[in-house]
């Protein structure tokens, strides 16, 4: 089928690829407009633009999707079908354009998760399963009805960021799959079953760390936010300065602790914060202003045993 591909981060590129490498033709792309970042304020493309002008594909990077222009150059690429894989909401004039629809990749089992975090939420809310889902686009967020599903396990070793690179290639494979299918007629859309759950945006405020709440409750947090945006707690230091940091990595050591929000600094190897049922260790942080380090690294060049945590 003869496909444009509206995607964004580099989640979407392995699909992309995908698509490059099967039995269908891309025939365009379409991404965000470019942006500033940084001090020099550099123009940044997004993954999937320097992807389609490394293959040299058509580009549409349109400011508004329900410009007449935009729409007109949509249109006159004549695609079958159109497939979302991390951009934004589609108006109708977009995504009921193509005689075969419009499908999203999902990176959860819908209804559970929907949202833009899927990957974070599931590890944080303790999830031991979860993966793909392709389905049509109507008017409602990750509502739509599902074509195909596939699932993987969450590991105990599995962070954010391992997990966003399985969901990738799942992901990847459940596309073009799921292009086979519409194509030979072989899928039947249906609605989706069960209790929806939500995945909303992560924003800076939500990275902190509640060390409240039971250990394994604060590890699974910290494995959710890794390593973007990646948890935080404040550490303040005995001259009254107060230190962001960045936690990375953490186990948990049931035991009784006392009271919870604790700061323990075993000298140059072991950094811990009481949780309400145990230890979190931490291994691996950034100080702000400073390069990620494992904890006895960083306690090395760094003593912070009479530093306390900031509520």
């Amino acid at each position: 089928m003869r496909v444009v591909f509206f995607g964004t981060p580099e989640f979407a590129v392995a699909s992309l690829d995908a698509i490059m490498h099967s039995s269908h033709e891309v025939a365009a792309v379409v991404t965000v407009p470019d942006r500033q970042a940084g001090r020099g304020q550099k123009v940044v493309f997004s993954d999937v633009k320097q992807y389609a002008l490394d293959h040299r594909l058509p580009l549409l990077q349109p400011e508004r999707l329900r410009d007449p222009d935009f729409l007109e150059a949509l249109a006159a690429f004549h695609a079958d079908i159109f497939v979302v894989v991390a951009f934004r909401m589609l108006p109708e004039a977009v995504w009921n354009m193509p005689p075969h629809g419009t499908f999203n990749l999902h990176a959860s089992l819908l209804p559970k998760f929907r949202g833009a975090a899927p990957i974070n939420w599931a590890i944080i809310r303790g999830e031991q399963q979860t993966g793909a889902t392709t389905f049509l686009l109507n008017h409602h967020i990750d509502e739509g009805n599902i074509l195909l599903q596939r699932t993987t396990p969450i590991l105990p070793t599995d962070d954010a960021g391992t997990l966003h690179d399985r969901l990738a290639d799942l992901g990847r494979t459940l596309v073009v799959e799921t292009l086979d299918a519409l194509r030979d007629g072989t899928v039947t859309p249906t609605p989706q079953q069960g209790t929806p759950t939500s995945a909303p945006k992560i924003f800076k405020d939500d990275t902190r760390i509640d060390f409240r709440q039971p250990g394994l409750h604060v590890v699974d947090f910290i494995r959710g936010l890794a390593p973007y945006p990646a948890a935080t707690l404040t550490l303040r230091s005995p001259e009254g300065e107060e230190v962001p940091f960045k936690i990375f990595e953490a186990s948990f050591t049931p035991t009784p602790t006392g009271t919870a929000n604790t700061l323990v600094c075993d000298g140059k190897k072991s950094l811990k914060i009481a949780a309400t049922d145990g230890f979190i260790n931490i291994l691996s942080l950034q100080m702000s202003g400073k390069r990620k380090n494992n904890t006895e690294e960083f306690l090395r060049g760094k003593n912070i045993s009479n530093w306390e945590l900031v509520d």
